[in-house]
């Protein structure tokens, strides 16, 4: 954790910071009373609830806010000041004084230039020089960023990536320009614990290396606890509390704080001596190195480990079978398939959750895709709900979906932002059930009460939400037609930890009540284990892993699967830092078997 003196001169000073918006013909208070400082080399830490204020308070900084926007009161960068200036100004000091890495890269990133040309128009807007030595140094930050083949990768589009990747290139773009400040607004959402390890790990030498200053806005306590010097908690627009991390993690004196930490999720928390007691780094670094006691698995094994009772039990209903199945993205033009899944074998019975995760870009959401046929597949079978979907045409597709709910990754993309949520909730309701008028009305409200939203605002326009509001959005769209397998990829990642308690509460609410199947995809293990009786492991498109919850966590034996546990963060800070430091030890003695 990075340390500042005070007798530092300040990067930034924010006083009396207010932001406001311009709705149904009053101003509504978003954030109000702000005042900090961020010094060279200062990692603070803004949190609270969707909503709350955090954003939306960075935001003005840079003079981001909508239209209907405004900001008050003084934050200055360097001595300039940024409320008020103009246009002009505030260009000037984008890019080299102030980035930002935004929320929901799916949004942020223009959907019609390949992500190569848009970091290199940044490059080329900041810094004299050529197109060659532009795509260079882009293809340099790809790399720091770990983007698999990256001169392949430089030629795509933002929806040809995952969402992993896609937040990586959104990294990559923000850090171009060396910034004196960096705002990462939840910069680690959509990212598998392994590469948010690399991320963090780049961010803290960034601030090494040129003293850059983050806010880092995030709902992830442990990545908090990773990298905060210093911690601000918003609830509805107002500061709560303030503290060193170490004081808000050990000594939290507001109850709202106090509520906030205990909903933080644990892996392993069940396990006799705490969360994570039962992961061992040291056997960690064995198992991939080959130590004493080693299992003869290597690192790059595609060959699945099945732990017993990796299957539902006899005589239960299935409803998602998969079997020696290869999953593939069309070829378009001259550009042949990509087969981004390849001989997976997995059944979940009716009713059962089990949790699939594995780094970005290792075929997690290919699957869910393929479960409502999205994408083909070409190889094996797919049963849902005891239907074969891989031999349907158009017509049985359509009908099969009434089957299958998805809570799709980016809500930002996946809601139309021309539809008032409450339409969007509907859709699937007219479509498939033919409701309509006070029948179809009361079924949106009811949704709405389901994930814990305003009755008033199915009303809003996707732009008017936050993230996670967003987020609740496409869960209740999702349950609409009470599905009997839903596809849920990476539902709580928007979301902050006091309302991602509250929805997966609902969620393990609804799933009992409905009976629905579940296959959970996420990067977050300690959510996994919390909802999910089994869990599978992905790993560069292949099923490495698959076995009872308690298992995995607790006995994992493929070197990967014990990799990503090694880089769980814990939301504390002490305990965190021991956990860092022999994580770069475990990957410094085996750089070259291991790549994120």
């Amino acid at each position: 954790m990075t340390t500042t003196t005070t007798t530092t001169e300040p990067l930034l000073e924010v006083n009396d910071l207010g932001v406001s918006f311009w709705v149904n013909g009053e101003w509504f208070t978003a954030a109000e009373h702000l005042n900090y400082t961020v010094y060279p080399g200062q990692t603070l830490a803004i949190v609270g609830e969707s909503g709350s204020g955090k954003s939306q308070s960075s935001m003005s900084l840079m003079g981001l806010l909508p239209r209907n926007g405004r900001a008050t009161g003084s934050a200055k960068i360097r001595g300039k000041e940024l409320i008020g200036a103009s246009q002009a100004d505030l260009m000037a000091i984008r890019g080299g004084d102030i980035s930002v890495i935004f929320q929901e890269p799916m949004t942020a990133l223009n959907p019609v230039y390949t992500v190569g040309f848009q970091i290199v128009e940044t490059l080329r807007t900041h810094f004299d020089m050529g197109p060659n030595e532009a795509k260079e140094k882009a293809l340099e930050l790809m790399r720091i960023v770990e983007i698999p083949e990256p001169e392949v990768r430089f030629d795509s589009f933002p929806h040809q990536l995952s969402g992993g990747q896609r937040q990586r290139i959104m990294i990559a773009q923000a850090v171009a320009c060396n910034p004196s400040l960096l705002i990462a607004d939840e910069p680690t959402t959509a990212l598998d614990v392994t590469v948010q390890a690399e991320i963090l790990k780049l961010m803290r030498s960034l601030q090494e290396n040129t003293r850059t200053g983050i806010i880092l806005i995030t709902h992830d306590m442990g990545v908090v606890a990773d990298m905060a010097d210093y911690i601000i908690v918003m609830r509805k627009g107002q500061v709560v509390e303030t503290g060193t991390a170490e004081e808000i993690f050990h000594r939290p004196q507001h109850e709202y704080t106090k509520a906030l930490l205990n909903a933080v999720p644990h892996l392993g928390a069940d396990i006799e001596g705490g969360a994570l007691s039962g992961v061992d780094l040291d056997e960690a670094t064995s198992a991939v190195t080959g130590g004493e006691g080693a299992q003869a698995v290597s690192l790059d094994s595609t060959d699945t480990i099945v732990h017993p009772g990796s299957e539902p039990e006899a005589g239960t209903p299935v409803a998602l079978r998969l079997t020696d199945a290869a999953i593939e993205y069309p070829g378009q033009g001259t550009k042949k398939p990509f087969r981004a899944a390849h001989h997976i074998d997995l059944t979940i019975g009716e009713g059962e959750v089990v949790g699939l995760v594995g780094e970005s870009g290792s075929g997690k959401t290919t699957i869910g895709r393929a479960a409502i046929g999205l994408l083909p597949v070409v190889e094996g079978s797919m049963e849902i709900v005891g239907h074969d979907i891989s031999k349907m045409n158009r017509k049985q597709l359509r009908e099969h979906r009434k089957q299958v709910g998805i809570v799709f990754q980016d809500p930002g993309s996946s809601l139309n932002p021309r539809f008032p949520v409450g339409e969007s909730i509907a859709e699937p309701l007219v479509l498939h059930e033919g409701l309509k008028g006070a029948a179809l009305s009361t079924r949106v409200e009811q949704l709405l009460d389901d994930v814990e939203l305003p009755r008033a605002m199915r009303n809003r326009y996707p732009h008017e939400l936050s993230g996670g509001q967003r987020q609740r959005i496409g869960i209740a769209r999702a349950l609409a037609l009470k599905p009997k397998l839903l596809i849920a990829d990476e539902p709580t990642s928007a979301l902050d930890v006091s309302v991602q308690a509250r929805v997966l509460e609902l969620f393990q609410q609804l799933q009992q009540e409905l009976g629905f199947a579940c296959l959970f995809i996420s990067h977050d293990l300690a959510v996994v284990e919390m909802l999910s009786s089994r869990i599978a492991v992905m790993r560069h498109g292949y099923l490495v892993e698959v076995g009872p919850s308690s298992d995995v966590v607790r006995k994992p034996v493929h070197p990967y699967t014990r990799r990503l546990l090694a880089a769980v963060p814990v939301p504390d800070p002490g305990e965190q830092q021991k956990r860092r430091e022999a994580r770069d030890s475990l990957l410094a003695a085996t750089s070259e078997d291991i790549h994120v």
